[in-house]
């Protein structure tokens, strides 16, 4: 933070990681609290030699600097004022001669972090520290076993608490749309070894939630439940009735996962795409999108919350609640490549039926649902994460649709006038609509690409691979894990 960036900030009044304490001959008592609040949450600055006045602030400073800055960094490294120790980056500024301290405390990866006993855990909410309920405190514990949760075994489990019938369909679909997997052909027992549904023959809390019983997801899982509720109205209170839909209870999350992605197809748009033989295909990128967020919910839930994954479908929107607050900052969401599951194991699972994004990239494939429908909303708190999609972009979409028309219609008529052929005028189309589907999905795969468009993979490998002697993309990473960079747009011809 630089001396410019301070002076703005003493102007707001309004802050989530701020604080100013006057601070003027001793460390003020109440500062251990901002640092518990600021290490529980995203972390913050605490600024000493600022007095409060209203909206307004007066410039103290702190008389003796060196025995304040010596006094704070020797209780937070102490380990005796708090659960563990603290490392703060410090800053010195000088500001009508008078001498500001401005220490920023990080996000701990070691949550709760308390004063002296867990009772005094401080969370951030607004501009302003909270005592942290008992179920936020859980729910930071909780974390503390982040991505080892669901790997471990279920002690007493074998693979006989799997449901037959889940396996059986999750098998199928693995080898319907990942043909090339490995152990497609392997005998049940030594297929869930491989995958990690069982580890020694015992159940892993991953296979457990995916394919297990009701009696037996119940029995160790107590609160597992997956709500989705369909309302006919913008909230409860103006419905007409409380619910038109409510799945009932599913034994766990793969036949749970089955039913609410049919259902969520209702509230897709999925129009047909043109294809070089004059047939359609339709494009399912609204479909893709929920269904990354599905993904997202079943695999980042906190199973062991007392809350529980809710979706609900409103008229304008549909909401996707989960227990665990996400694991990385929401400012670098749409900035940065994040990949951290709260079960990898559970991810992975997905993985392997294709339906999940390469790590990192399932965000990227929700964000599809601005290109085609409205906005994304992520919002999140000590112990919850949600993401909303809005239906507020039809006008967008529909102006999207008559500018692509209008493109393909010009097109056309250029090349009846400039006399290229048909052929050419279709493979420049189809590379154009290869470079637009990667701009928006780095990481769509050449089946996907050709689902998408209406051609072969085979077709698509000969376009991808001209793309790339022009110039125009750039292959990112490994053949599998990798991603597609566009350099720049098709050139004009």
């Amino acid at each position: 933070m630089t001396k410019e960036e301070l002076l703005v900030r003493i102007k707001d009044i309004e802050w989530e990681d701020f604080e100013v304490k006057e601070a003027q001959n001793k460390l003020p008592d109440n500062v251990w609290e901002t640092v518990s609040a600021f290490s529980n949450t995203s972390g913050g600055w605490i600024v000493f030699g600022l007095k409060q006045n209203g909206k307004r602030f007066e410039v103290q400073g702190v008389n003796d600097g060196e025995k304040i800055e010596s006094d704070f960094h020797n209780t937070l490294r102490s380990g005796q004022k708090f659960n563990t120790r603290i490392l703060a980056e410090s800053r010195k500024y000088m500001i009508d001669d008078k001498l500001v301290l401005a220490f920023h405390i990080p996000s701990s990866s070691m949550k709760p972090i308390y004063v002296t006993n867990p009772i005094n855990t401080f969370i951030r909410t607004g501009s302003g520290d909270r005592r942290a309920s008992e179920g936020e405190i859980a729910a930071m514990q909780r974390d503390q076993a982040f991505g080892f949760k669901s790997e471990q075994k279920v002690a007493g489990t074998t693979l006989d608490d799997i449901d037959s019938v889940s396996l059986d369909t999750f098998r199928r679909h693995i080898n319907n749309f990942n043909p090339e997997f490995p152990y497609t052909q392997l005998q049940n027992d030594e297929f869930c070894e491989k995958v990690g549904v069982t580890k020694d023959g015992v159940l892993t809390y991953a296979g457990l939630l995916l394919l297990g019983k009701r009696d037996s997801v119940q029995r160790y899982i107590s609160n597992f439940w997956i709500d989705y509720i369909e309302i006919p109205g913008t909230s409860f209170r103006d419905a007409d009735v409380r619910y038109t839909y409510r799945m009932p209870e599913q034994a766990n999350i793969w036949e749970s996962y089955q039913i609410i992605l049919q259902r969520l197809r209702i509230y897709c748009d999925a129009p047909y795409v043109a294809r070089s033989d004059g047939r359609g295909i339709q494009d399912e990128t609204q479909l893709y999108a929920l269904r990354e967020g599905l993904t997202n919910l079943c695999t980042h839930c906190d199973y062991f919350s007392p809350m529980h994954p809710v979706i609900r479908v409103f008229s304008d929107r549909i909401e996707m609640q989960n227990p665990g607050k996400f694991m990385f900052p929401l400012s670098e969401l749409r900035k940065q490549i994040h990949s951290m599951p709260r079960n990898p194991s559970l991810s992975k699972l997905f993985r392997f039926a294709r339906l999940s994004e390469n790590a990192g990239y399932g965000i990227d494939k929700m964000l599809m649902w601005e290109q085609k429908r409205g906005k994304v909303d992520f919002t999140d708190d000590i112990v919850s994460s949600t993401i909303i999609f809005h239906f507020g972009n039809d006008a967008a979409a529909t102006t999207q649709t008559t500018t692509q028309t209008t493109t393909q219609t010009t097109t056309q008529k250029s090349t009846q006038e400039k006399g290229i052929s048909t052929q050419e005028s279709t493979q420049k189309s189809t590379r154009k609509k290869v470079v637009e589907y990667l701009s928006i999905n780095p990481s769509l795969t050449r089946n996907d690409l050709a689902d998408l468009i209406g051609v072969t993979p085979d077709a698509i490998k000969k376009h991808l691979s001209s793309l790339q002697r022009k110039g125009i993309l750039r292959r990112a990473g490994s053949t599998k894990g990798g991603h597609w960079e566009v350099v720049k747009n098709e050139e004009k011809k």
